[in-house]
């Protein structure tokens, strides 16, 4: 994967300051990147990033997208495949997920709240 990221040795994250609500995501979800660049204009390029749910938070329509994803719980539940705040199928701890291009995926709820660690990725041109 051929990924410009810059080189950071271990350091502790603040997990208070830098967090923001992606385009098109409802308020109750915060995401604070780790490392790199995904430019979805050029295709290229991927990012590293922490997502987190407040919650009760839920998503209403499913995603697709054209990088790969690759997700993993670190805290909390996680449902997938819900209808507004109910129903899915639930997902907790270290649980993991890599997806490819343009599979649809959602929509997301969860109860508790939930951190995840997630990479997203273009295909090296």
């Amino acid at each position: 994967m051929a990924v410009n990221k810059e080189h950071r040795e271990f350091y502790q994250l603040d997990l208070d300051e830098g967090w923001e609500t992606p385009t098109g995501y409802p308020t109750g979800i915060k995401q604070k990147i780790l490392s790199g660049t995904l430019d979805m204009d050029n295709r290229k390029g991927g990012h590293t990033r922490l997502l987190k749910f407040d919650p009760g938070t839920y998503t209403t329509v499913p995603f697709e997208h054209d990088y790969w994803e690759e997700i993993l719980v670190i805290s909390g539940d996680l449902w997938v495949g819900n209808e507004g705040p109910e129903g899915g199928e639930r997902f907790g701890s270290f649980t993991y997920c890599c997806r490819p291009p343009h599979v649809p995926h959602g929509p997301f709820r969860t109860e508790e709240g939930c951190l995840l660690l997630e990479q997203h990725y273009y295909d090296p041109q």
